[in-house]
């Protein structure tokens, strides 16, 4: 007989907050059956409320990990994304959230980790501790990160220049990448307004990247993030279908 032993779950002498704040997470049915109902609940206000569409999704892979790569310019961005993506996909989903601001207060804590499936993503404290997360994330199939390497919201609604941070994770990286254009998000929801405008969002979706030939160096993470940040922008000034 094959032997075998109990391990107790690994926040199991922790807080809720401080479990939440934990990634990876321990696997909970509550939460796997929450996020699941807020994400129909989602998708079907921002097509009644806010005609919510989408192209280029036929540029979605079926089964390997990939990174969406987007403008941000309001919370409407990391829910658009989410809620573009097969529901089959939606535990599998992980938007990078500075940890400073959606991981301190336990009403933005229990909403990033349970409804959005958020990564605490260290911006000034630990951010190459942060990119190895990331970098352990897409080696298994299926997973999709979202980043904004904007690193903040836009307050004018115009694209800012793209972190070289993006960079330093995807040289040599096989993945692919897809660049994508939230629209209509700063008209509803700009960064300080309390609550959306009934505005109309879409998102586009471009071709598959991969930098995987990109040598290390800075300078290979700056070209990076370069290139991304002028497809993003292209496709923020394609005209829509």
């Amino acid at each position: 007989m094959d032997e075998w032993h109990y391990d107790s779950a690994r926040d199991l002498d922790k807080n809720l907050a401080d479990g939440l704040r934990d990634f990876p997470r321990e696997p909970s049915m509550w939460i796997f059956a929450t996020r699941s109902a807020a994400g129909l609940f989602i998708r079907g206000c921002l097509k009644l409320f806010h005609g919510f569409r989408v192209t280029g999704l036929e540029n979605i892979p079926n089964d390997s990990a990939f990174v969406l790569v987007a403008n941000h310019s309001s919370h409407w961005d990391a829910i658009c994304l989410i809620s573009m993506l097969p529901f089959r996909m939606r535990h599998r989903i992980f938007p990078a959230a500075a940890a400073d601001y959606f991981f301190t207060a336990l009403p933005r804590v229990m909403f990033s980790s349970i409804i959005v499936n958020a990564l605490p993503f260290h911006r000034t404290a630990g951010p190459q501790q942060s990119l190895k997360i990331c970098q352990q994330l897409l080696k298994t199939p299926g997973n999709v990160l979202i980043l904004f390497p904007e690193g903040t919201r836009s307050r004018s609604g115009a694209l800012g220049e793209f972190k070289p941070g993006i960079g330093l994770l995807l040289r040599g990286c096989a993945v692919p990448v897809l660049p994508c254009a939230i629209k209509g998000a700063f008209e509803s929801w700009p960064k300080g307004r309390r609550l959306p405008r009934l505005t109309r969002l879409s998102v586009v979706v471009g071709k598959p990247m991969s930098f995987d030939q990109v040598a290390p160096g800075k300078g290979g993470a700056k070209e990076i993030a370069q290139q991304l940040q002028g497809a993003v922008q292209d496709l923020l000034e394609a005209e829509d279908d």
